[in-house]
């Protein structure tokens, strides 16, 4: 998709991001209809350049405990699918009542086998993650950004400093590769 066809950049609709982003006092506007949005999460537009243009951002900003949360669960995933022949993502579905439904036999396996895995993978420290920021020119609209920092919340200041230093080309990220532990959920 070229830039003619990408809506992210006219000026018609950068102007209406512009005054949405402005009404909301701040340099950026979250993505509403994104469930996600959390303390380690957050989808939001802002405007910036690219290749000398103005431009909607479609961003996403997470910590680097969600991402290496994240690449456990892939890792394991992947291994469990290898493992089991007849492999099938888990699906959790909602009965009438909104309640989960029990998993049948082989999902139950494979969570476990799963759960293991992670275990074993946070033992031995075998993933790892770093800041880092991922650039996509090749989306419908605007360009992707997706952009892992280690802070422990996405917090609107963190949101807003890192548009700053991203669009004053002043953004420094840690090379440091870090993993991290599951929190005991019961100790909390």
């Amino acid at each position: 998709m070229n830039s003619v066809d990408n809506k992210g950049f006219d000026l018609i609709v950068i102007k209406e991001y512009k005054a949405r982003i402005k009404s909301g006092g701040k340099t950026f506007s979250f993505v509403t209809t994104d469930e996600n949005n959390n303390d380690e999460y957050a989808h939001f537009y802002f405007i910036g350049k690219y290749e000398g243009r103005d431009v909607v951002y479609d961003a996403v900003l997470y910590t680097l405990r969600l991402d290496h949360q994240s690449e456990l669960y892939e890792v394991a995933e992947h291994r469990a699918a290898k493992h089991f022949p007849q492999f099938k993502k888990i699906t959790y579905k909602e009965d009438e009542n909104g309640n989960l439904q029990p998993l049948d036999e082989l999902e139950e396996e494979i969570g476990l086998y799963m759960a293991e895995v992670i275990m074993e993978l946070e033992e031995e420290d075998q993933v790892k993650v770093k800041e880092h920021v991922e650039i996509d020119p090749n989306t419908d609209f605007g360009i992707g950004l997706d952009a892992g920092l280690n802070v422990e919340k996405i917090t609107p200041r963190v949101i807003e400093k890192f548009i700053k230093d991203f669009n004053e080309d002043t953004l420094s990220l840690d090379n440091t590769l870090y993993s991290f532990q599951m929190e005991d959920e019961a100790a909390g």
